[in-house]
């Protein structure tokens, strides 16, 4: 008999929940753990060292609370620095985000690339290396707003983006005529409807949530766990075993997480200090 899976996701914020909607799409019959350090927020801001301590501590409590059989990392900032040190302390497979440039290149057909990412993302080397090694022969135009993730956070207690802020902010894809958008932030693609309609003339959108399910998928396949939806039924439509994070979660966070099919079991304030306080998805 196969065994439910387990899918650990983690982010700064809610941007990780767009990875977790791809996962569970193509991955009906897993069970996912959700955990924000949110406390945290905005990585970014933070240095690396302190991002690679928060990240080891929270997604080791996790690990020793809830087996695991895939940590997914969905925070580009986080990726580019604490996957060694987390693949140091656990044997579970660690899956980290990158900018989609590669499938983004293969994509474009006026060979004119829009990264849209945070300021601190742009401003990466590593960046420069996925741009030299797949999109050389592109223009590659870049935003690093940093307003955009602030309005994704705020967006899940119903706080409408202004559709003028959002135009004024990719302004610069427009004006350089990108065809291509590749989503470098993992709190991106939640606002797609709305980028969609501040530049409708960009034909192809790109993120790297596909690209993580199937690696995901493959990983658990190689233990013999391969996340069906014949298993989904376990859940009682409920799929997120629970949604932790580090300060207190943001109002009406478990509506909008069924919005994208993610219904949460349980979502847990100050987790791990406070975690008593636990309220149910109907709850919240």
């Amino acid at each position: 008999m196969v065994s439910i899976a387990r899918v650990l996701v983690f982010d700064s914020g809610v941007g990780g929940l767009s990875v977790a909607a791809c996962v569970h799409q193509h991955l009906p019959g897993t069970e996912l753990l959700y955990l924000a350090d949110n406390a945290g927020f905005p990585y970014g801001d933070q240095p690396e060292s302190v991002v690679v301590e928060r990240c080891c501590r929270l997604i080791g409590k996790a690990i020793e609370q809830y087996s695991t059989d895939v940590i997914v990392v969905a925070c580009n900032t986080a990726s580019t620095v604490v996957l060694p040190h987390l693949r140091a302390m656990t044997a579970t497979p660690v899956v980290g985000v990158v900018p989609a440039i590669k499938p983004a290149a293969a994509k474009t057909e006026n060979r004119r690339i829009g990264v849209l990412a945070t300021p601190a993302t742009v401003r990466r080397p590593y960046l420069d290396q996925l741009v030299s090694e797949f999109a050389s022969h592109c223009q590659v135009e870049r935003i690093g707003h940093p307003d955009l993730v602030r309005w994704v956070e705020e967006s899940v207690s119903g706080v409408e983006v202004s559709r003028a802020d959002l135009a004024a902010a990719v302004a610069g894809f427009r004006e350089a005529g990108v065809d291509t958008v590749v989503l470098g932030c993992t709190h991106y693609p939640l606002l797609l409807s709305a980028l969609r309609e501040a530049l409708p003339e960009v034909r192809f959108w790109v993120d790297s949530g596909e690209a993580i399910a199937r690696r995901v998928s493959h990983l658990l396949a190689e233990h013999g766990k391969h996340g069906s939806a014949a298993d989904a039924g376990a859940f009682n439509g409920s799929p997120v075993r629970a949604a932790l994070f580090s300060g207190p979660a943001p109002t009406g966070l478990a509506n909008f997480m069924t919005g994208l099919n993610l219904s949460p079991q349980a979502v847990l304030d100050n987790w791990p200090e406070c975690n008593e306080r636990v309220r149910s998805s109907a709850s919240v």
